[in-house]
């Protein structure tokens, strides 16, 4: 890990400028930064611009990384690669996440309403000694501007087609008693096939003013042009979106379609149902698609006519996916995608079990999603091909009408 001569007289140049404390975080930010080039030059088995037999891939760019220290913030570029990934190993991904646990239990324990687990924690992380109300509000207020920053940062950037909509449920205290509160979570996919995770709210319920205004402030960031919306089926979520998404599709979540249908049969029949309503998302085209529901329908409606009723009722909503590149289809047709995130969440929020108020809740969950959008964002992995995602923006040319060449009118005889 040598440095040439003119970088060596760059870094000296930069150091007698700096005061003490900014010497520290200019040497730090420095090491760190040619530690990461070393690692990422030992993974892809060559140097900058070197030729090597080793090599496994190229250099494709850098991501901004932003490391907090106690030297200061220091600002460093992690390697992007052409195939495969690259994340240096010195650096925590969960670091936010650790910090918003760290805060939301010493919140909990502040306020009196931490649970034998919480208390175990607390001692587990070494403050059993006790911790200041002032120190929970710095560590908070540190972490919410950066949170803040990540809910409300634009989203004019790139087009999200796909946009995906779920909601989990956690325990907080509001005005003294314990409640559920909903956590909303939107997803999408970009343009170029990637996913990001475009914004997320804590609130009482997924009631229709709750889910518009969220919807809404997905739009004010710069959410335009989304052609298919998938969510379940709650009725103030479905008409918040006809409300918002003026001019999209909504496809409903075939997995919640399937729970709500085992509400209405029995047990024992269950998977014999789930299967033959399989075969309708086993079709080829869209049109086989549609017809294949109607057999199903018809099929099923000998025995269970309420599921033959649910099927046509909603043939539409759970066949959205059809009209959409087949590529597609196994990734548009459920909320499955959020799942991990809703795991993710949940996770952690058994550890606090009870949540001090829900702008606690808020902040663990902004953290979980903001480290899992930063490594999809790191290893730039798509979620859908770039060449499928094009076929939603090409237009099939139509075809020009025939031209009807006037027949001369017959002769008539004198």
């Amino acid at each position: 890990m040598a440095l040439s001569q003119s970088e060596l007289m760059r870094l000296l140049e930069s150091l007698r400028r700096a005061d003490g404390v900014e010497a520290i975080r200019v040497v730090c930010e420095r090491i760190l930064q040619e530690l990461i080039e070393a690692e990422a030059t030992e993974v892809i088995g060559a140097a900058p611009r070197e030729h090597s037999e080793t090599r496994t891939t190229w250099r494709n760019g850098h991501r901004d990384r932003l490391l907090t220290t106690q030297a200061g913030d220091l600002d460093l570029k992690i390697p992007k690669v052409r195939s495969g990934s690259f994340f240096p190993s010195l650096l925590e991904r969960r670091r936010r996440i650790d910090r918003a646990l760290f805060a939301v239990v010493m919140e909990a324990y502040v306020h009196g309403v931490s649970t034998r687990s919480v208390d175990d924690l607390v001692k587990a992380l070494g403050a059993d000694s006790g911790i200041s109300k002032s120190e929970v509000s710095r560590i908070c207020g540190e972490l919410d501007e950066e949170l803040t920053a990540f809910k409300e940062r634009p989203l004019d950037h790139t087009v999200f087609p796909y946009v995906f909509l779920d909601a989990t449920y956690c325990k907080a205290r509001v005005n003294h008693r314990i409640i559920s509160q909903a956590v909303v979570i939107a997803t999408g996919i970009s343009a170029t096939g990637h996913r990001e995770i475009l914004g997320l709210m804590v609130g009482d319920s997924e009631s229709k003013p709750f889910w518009t205004r969220f919807l809404r402030s997905l739009r004010a960031r710069g959410l335009e042009n989304v052609q298919l919306v998938i969510s379940d089926s709650h009725s103030g979520l479905v008409a918040a979106i006809r409300t918002v998404f003026l001019g999209a599709a909504w496809q409903r979540c075939r997995v919640h379609f399937v729970r709500d249908v085992f509400s209405v049969i029995e047990r024992g029949s269950g998977e014999m149902v789930a299967a033959t309503i399989r075969t309708i998302f086993a079709q080829i085209t869209g049109e086989q698609v549609r017809t294949q529901l109607n057999v199903v329908a018809d099929m099923l409606g000998r025995q269970f006519p309420q599921v033959k009723m649910m099927l046509l009722d909603a043939a539409t909503d759970i066949t959205a996916f059809a009209d959409f590149p087949p590529a597609h289809w196994k990734k548009i047709w459920s909320t499955n995608p959020l799942e991990r995130l809703n795991r993710e969440i949940k996770r952690r929020a058994d550890v606090v079990q009870v949540f001090p108020n829900p702008a606690a809740l808020d902040r663990l969950a902004a953290a979980v999603l903001a480290e899992l959008h930063d490594e999809w964002q790191v290893f730039d992995r798509r979620y859908l091909s770039e060449a499928s995602m094009a076929e939603l923006f090409t237009t099939k040319p139509t075809e020009p009408e025939p031209q009807i060449t006037p027949q001369p009118e017959p002769k008539q005889l004198p």
